[in-house]
């Protein structure tokens, strides 16, 4: 009988890197800054600054957990080590909602953008080749899907370098604030503080995905060291391109009263600073940041199933497989392109509203679970570092996640608790009232996974 292999321990800090940054999608800065330039008074770097500091405190708890338990569980995983595992199994059930709808997102994204082209093509034609395709790159393997979207990253960075150019263009001959740069977008007088810190709860939602790195960490030889980098480089790299992106599409439009639709400002943005040619290579820009996000979303959730079979909480012989040539969870990325191909049946609104409630739940509990396994556990705060890597900053980070939970949309946290209810009867079921244990777990990085390659080293084992 054949076993299933393990993850193939093959990507490096920088294409892990590429996948994060690929899910943020930096293209989306020009999508939003509508809504956000509305939101922030017209100042949407300094919201995004604002933001980046927020994420970094979340970012800086995911590193931490990830050098405790440098497994593909993300928040899943950590929860259910430190605090409980009941409650881990509803952190990742609740994750869910995040990784597995997001690839349905994208597709819905593609075929808005591919509709408008081709009018006279049934939607449906877009969703399904969309879904083929990066069902088929997820599955033949890691390293072909962190290429393809490397590519596809770097074709949307050269947008953003190509519009600084032109914007600069454009404020030199007068448009806008008419100066290079201006200081306005980051102060002017009659700031307030409150529409800054509102534009940044806004903008933070852009930075979902620089999380989804811990998901790789059994894809990388030295997880310990490379994914806590991954996640600050992802989002510091992220947060680097928003601001930018933002500061220059700030200082052409300081106002937003001459976009026909401020909600979906990208391309008029393009349209008005480079033309009509520019406004096909933004657009195309546009369409391969929806391509690249959609490769990273789907192998992230294929691997947040594969670690939630490989405990048993979810069938294991489905769930926790993965395809011995290939080294991917291939049943999982099969059964994440079949959810994905319902985006025909739902709305990109009621897509997205599962969105946030997913993420925020596990921002919530990365940050509790470094209290809870350093302070608490470990009684590491003794010492003034410790104290503020362990207690501090987790509770700052604890508190910025607090300020979304705050600000999200009444639809998101209804539908998201609709899915958090689901998990808790599904819970209930297998643990038959909490009277036993939901998963047998196993923390050892190859002990489920008995197929090893010859003359390759197991992974040293780590015990909880």
């Amino acid at each position: 009988m054949q076993k299933s292999a393990k993850l193939k321990r093959s990507l490096g800090l920088w294409p892990i890197v590429m996948l994060g940054v690929g899910y943020m999608t930096p293209m989306v800065v020009f999508d939003t800054f509508g809504i956000a330039s509305n939101e922030a008074n017209g100042h949407v770097p300094l919201a995004y600054i604002v933001a980046l500091a927020a994420m970094l405190f979340t970012a800086f708890s995911y590193g931490k957990m990830v050098r405790a338990f440098p497994s593909a569980g993300s928040a899943y995983t950590y929860t259910q080590k430190t605090i409980s595992p009941h409650l881990g199994f509803l952190v990742g059930w609740s994750a869910l909602t995040d990784y597995l709808l997001l690839p349905m997102v994208n597709a819905l994204l593609a075929q808005i953008y591919m509709s408008a082209l081709f009018p006279d093509v049934p939607a449906w034609v877009w969703v399904a080749g969309f879904v083929a395709m990066i069902t088929v790159v997820n599955a033949l393997g890691a390293n072909s899907t962190a290429n393809f979207n490397t590519l596809l990253v770097i074709y949307q960075i050269v947008c953003v370098v190509v519009f600084v150019i032109l914007a600069i263009r454009e404020l030199q001959g007068g448009m806008g604030y008419g100066e290079v740069f201006p200081l306005e977008p980051f102060y002017t007088p009659d700031m307030q503080m409150s529409a800054i810190i509102v534009g940044a709860t806004v903008l933070c939602f852009s930075f979902l995905g620089f999380d989804a790195v811990t998901t790789y960490a059994e894809e990388t030889p030295n997880p310990v060291k490379t994914i806590p980098r991954a996640i600050f480089l992802t989002a510091f790299i992220g947060g680097v391109i928003f601001t930018v992106g933002s500061y220059f599409t700030q200082a052409v439009f300081p106002d937003i009263s001459q976009f026909k639709q401020p909600d979906a400002t990208s391309p008029e943005i393009a349209l008005y600073v480079g033309g009509k040619i520019f406004q096909w290579f933004f657009l195309a820009a546009a369409l391969a940041g929806t391509i690249a996000s959609g490769l990273a979303s789907h192998a992230s959730v294929s691997r947040l199933l594969y670690v939630m079979g490989r405990d048993n909480i979810i069938p294991k012989k489905l769930f926790g497989y993965v395809h011995p040539r290939t080294h991917t969870p291939l049943f999982n990325v099969i059964f994440t392109g079949l959810i994905s191909m319902t985006a025909v049946f739902f709305t990109l609104e009621i897509a997205s509203s599962f969105i946030s409630f997913g993420a925020l739940i596990a921002f919530t509990f990365v940050n509790l679970s470094v209290i809870a396994h350093y302070a608490l556990k470990n009684k590491e705060y003794k010492s003034p570092i410790s104290f503020l890597t362990n207690v501090i900053i987790p509770v700052i980070g604890a508190a910025f996640v607090a300020v979304l939970w705050y600000n999200l949309e009444s639809s998101s946290f209804t539908m998201g608790m609709i899915w958090l209810g689901l998990g808790v009867i599904y819970l209930l079921y297998v643990t038959k009232m909490f009277k036993v244990q939901p998963m047998d777990i196993h923390f050892e990085e190859a002990g489920e996974s008995t197929y090893i390659e010859e003359n390759e080293t197991p992974a040293v084992t780590r015990e909880a």
